[in-house]
């Protein structure tokens, strides 16, 4: 499902460089659930920004799904993105002049936003949201916005779901709840990375990958 082979990407800040990933080479299977730990600054973010085409290597390559990311025009890794891979943020990144629903919309395809708005519906109502849908952002619980992202993130039922710490805002009873649909999605078949620090997260993957520095240091199976 995703392939990268000595990844390596830098920003360059007023500072000078920093090596975010250092010669990553990784692979994860289809249908694997993946927690990628390690502390802030580690390369947790850069590693889900470069599986879903939002970032470029400056060396290496990156194959998701049978593409070559990094040979893509911008256009191409929007299609890609919207093909192919679901979202999920620690800040829920919900704009706040939009409706419940048209937050979820965000994602819809240009062409078949008719069906996608059913779709969005019925994910919501999955979610417990059915009642909430005209609300806007600032009218929700931080466990609902998250509930809301999680729904835009599986509009175009991605076959890849990045997570960069979907926990990370929310008390422990709404941070279960958010893991129970990231297993439920696993059980289905879906492919999940997901980056955090919190060790119940972590106990739901499949495997562990530990990085420091923007290198890989371990990568343990937990079934």
């Amino acid at each position: 499902m995703i392939e990268l082979s000595g990844v390596s990407k830098v920003y360059r800040t007023a500072h000078g460089e920093v090596r975010a990933l250092d010669d990553v080479t990784l692979s994860i299977r289809e249908g694997e659930f993946v927690a990628l730990k390690g502390h802030s600054g580690s390369g947790k973010s850069t590693l889900l920004a470069l599986m879903g085409g939002l970032a470029l290597p400056n060396e290496g390559s990156v194959s998701v799904a049978g593409c070559d990311v990094e040979k893509l025009s911008s256009s191409e890794r929007a299609r890609f993105r919207e093909d192919n891979v679901g979202f999920v943020f620690q800040m829920f990144h919900l704009l706040p002049y939009l409706s419940v629903l048209d937050n979820v919309l965000v994602a819809a395809p240009a062409s078949g936003r008719s069906a996608s708005r059913e779709t969005a519906k019925q994910l919501l109502s999955d979610f417990g949201m059915a009642a909430r849908i005209t609300h806007r952002p600032s009218q929700l619980s931080a466990g609902e916005r998250q509930r809301v992202a999680m729904a835009r993130a599986l509009l175009n039922r991605p076959k890849l779901l990045l997570a960069d710490e979907p926990t990370g805002n929310l008390d422990e009873n709404n941070a279960e709840a958010v893991l129970d649909y990231l297993t439920s999605f696993h059980k289905a078949g879906g492919t999940i990375v997901l980056a955090t620090h919190d060790e119940r997260a972590a106990e739901r993957a499949d495997r562990i990958i530990e990085l420091s520095s923007g290198k890989v240091t371990s990568a343990v199976a937990t079934k």
